[in-house]
């Protein structure tokens, strides 16, 4: 998903009229801004009008609040296919927060909608780092995992042993590494020598 660079100012006013100048996912009149919906090729069809706080938060993942989009509620059942988009986008997201999985279970999307909202979710997937397991579990950050095999720890002076418990791991740009606390250290562990708890 990415933001709009130079939108000409009849889009930007078809844009104010159909949303009767307020965010099309949250209703907010506060800092309007065109938002393009990737791949977008321009058109009013294809771009919606966002807030400042649904601009910024879809713009970065590190802030986006889960309960300010409780509000696609509302807006998920839209005319408008881009917003239709959007909020089926957010709410994949979100969707490990649970609610948001009960609202994608009911939105219903036109086969050439739900292959637009499709694709820009795999866009981001391709650049998203993928960590897994031992067995090829996908780990996520604060999950808890089992070290299954004795490994010394270098520079630490100890042997993190097999069985040890990994509580609220951190994942790093290496998809091969996480970092956790083990005997009361931060360390970098190997995913190969872990199993998702």
């Amino acid at each position: 998903m990415r933001k709009t660079k130079g939108y000409n100012m009849s889009l930007e006013q078809d844009l104010i009229n159909r949303s009767n100048s307020s965010c099309e996912l949250c209703s907010s009149s506060i800092d309007l801004k065109v938002y393009e919906v990737a791949p977008s090729d321009g058109s009013v069809d294809q771009a919606i009008m966002l807030c400042g706080t649904c601009n910024e938060q879809i713009l970065d993942d590190s802030k986006i609040d889960a309960n300010h989009f409780r509000c696609l509620n509302d807006s998920m059942w839209s005319e408008v296919p881009a917003v239709q988009v959007m909020a089926y986008r957010v709410l994949n997201k979100i969707k490990a927060e649970g609610w948001p999985q009960e609202l994608l279970d009911m939105l219903y999307l036109e086969d050439a909608t739900k292959e637009w909202a499709d694709a820009g979710i795999e866009e981001e997937d391709e650049d998203k780092i993928i960590h897994k397991d031992s067995n090829g579990v996908i780990l996520a950050a604060g999950d808890t995992v089992t070290i299954i095999k004795d490994l010394e720890v270098k520079g630490a002076g100890f042997t993190a042993k097999r069985g040890t418990a990994v509580r609220n791991i951190t994942l790093t740009t290496n998809p091969e590494q996480i970092e956790g606390r083990v005997n009361g250290t931060k360390i970098v562990l190997l995913t190969c020598f872990l199993k998702k708890s």
